[in-house]
């Protein structure tokens, strides 16, 4: 790709951003950055910023603006010579700003699903931590009940996601999130996809990506798989 190409997507939990994000990296090339996978991996290196999320993580308590740019930005630095798809990361508007002065991106990315499937989707939600492999019961059930498909081993059901605490956690999400649309709005970047079928969505994220990147997807897709935690 001769020009480099930064994209971010958004939406609510349980919105399909996992799976919509491995459709693109596999089928434009884009390498596909979770702010999941970094947490995770600073938290299993003992870094100093891993340390001081654990530390809310283990508390239930979001991780606070400084700590997520301090953890991420570092990371997108290095990968300045690679066109990525980011998920995850910006979640606030202070978080978006930080972004801002560090990268121009190209597009942004954000999924519109109704609150009544994304309620559905995620009381049926379950994952493996170690991984942040995601199973949908209905839809896209591990192979033995219970199991990750590669590890084998237990797969939980985070407290957030059940019913009682799913309204709250929305409604945050939401209120949150606005402001970041509002301003990558401003700059003439924001898409929005509405749907409740990810199957559907689909095509049109792939033909606006064909606009952008002057290039067709080298593959298409017809079935779930296990996607990456939100």
């Amino acid at each position: 790709m001769a020009k480099l190409f930064r994209a971010v997507i958004m939406g609510p939990p349980g919105s399909g951003k996992g799976t919509i994000s491995k459709r693109i990296a596999q089928s434009f090339g884009l390498e596909y950055l979770s702010s999941g996978h970094f947490l995770r991996d600073s938290v299993a290196a003992n870094t100093e910023a891993g340390v001081l999320v654990k530390s809310y993580v283990d508390r239930g308590i979001l991780v606070p603006d400084d700590i997520i740019t301090r953890l991420m930005l570092p990371r997108l630095e290095q990968l300045s010579a690679h066109s990525w798809l980011l998920d995850g990361f910006p979640r606030t508007l202070v978080q978006a700003q930080a972004l801002n002065r560090l990268v121009q991106l190209d597009l942004v990315i954000i999924l519109n699903v109704p609150y009544a499937t994304l309620t559905e989707r995620l009381s049926h939600r379950w994952i493996h931590p170690p991984s942040g492999r995601v199973y949908n019961m209905g839809f896209n059930p591990p192979r033995v009940q219970g199991k990750d498909d590669v590890t084998g081993e237990p797969l939980v059901q985070h407290d957030d996601d059940k019913p009682e605490a799913l309204m709250a956690r929305l409604r945050h999400y939401k209120d949150v999130a606005k402001p970041v649309m509002d301003l990558y709005k401003s700059k003439g970047i924001l898409y929005s996809f509405s749907g409740t079928d990810t199957d559907r969505i689909w095509p049109y994220i792939s033909s606006l990506l064909v606009t952008k990147l002057h290039t067709q997807p080298t593959d298409s897709f017809q079935t779930h798989t296990p996607t990456v935690a939100e």
